[in-house]
């Protein structure tokens, strides 16, 4: 893949802070959440973002950090589905505390990987790579996304190289975190700070 990307993930919720599982629901970002959309806007004033397209997650977090992060760099911002976080099923809302016991398992900065496939009725991590890999097939010209944190670290395995078939370690290896911005390219990432 060579489409050029910048790759923000919504600012902190209250959900996060609680360790609740968010999947396709929404919760408010919280002070800190909306300090660290500004900080994502800081970052993307440095950029010249000539010739990209915006597109968000039509989740409420994710609107709420590109309305602040990317609103006033850019004249349209489009939502797109395919940018949800990865469905939870029975899970949404659910403390990650309650699911597991997290000393067992390898803890991410977006929490336990493993989660996204045992959630009863969820979407799981391959079927998040299928709808991913389809988005980055369709993409022509350079973008700005706003996304999710499983959501962000697939789409970046997946610009990578890592498919077909993204496998945990991989996704674990990819940096993640909230209100951060990626930037891929020619087959590179680098965080932006």
């Amino acid at each position: 893949m060579t489409v050029e990307l910048f790759v923000l993930r919504h600012g902190e919720t209250t959900w996060n802070r609680e360790g609740r599982m968010q999947g396709h629901l929404n919760a408010p970002l919280t002070e800190l959440g909306v300090a660290q959309a500004v900080a994502q806007r800081n970052i993307m004033t440095g950029q010249d973002l000539s010739g990209f397209r915006v597109l968000s997650s039509p989740s409420g977090r994710a609107v709420e950090t590109a309305a602040i992060a990317l609103g006033p760099l850019v004249t349209e911002i489009t939502t797109d589905p395919d940018l949800r976080e990865v469905g939870v099923g029975e899970w949404t809302g659910r403390l990650r505390a309650e699911l597991i016991d997290p000393t067992e398992w390898q803890v991410t900065t977006d929490g336990v990987l493993e989660l996204y496939d045992m959630a009863p009725g969820g979407e799981t991590l391959a079927g998040l790579e299928a709808r991913c890999s389809q988005f980055l097939a369709r993409l022509e010209g350079p973008h700005v996304l706003v996304t999710h944190g499983i959501t962000s670290r697939m789409i970046r395995a997946l610009a990578l190289g890592h498919g077909p078939n993204v496998t945990l370690e991989a996704l674990a290896e990819m940096p993640g975190g909230q209100g951060v911005v990626y930037h891929v390219k020619k087959g590179r990432q680098k965080r932006l700070c």
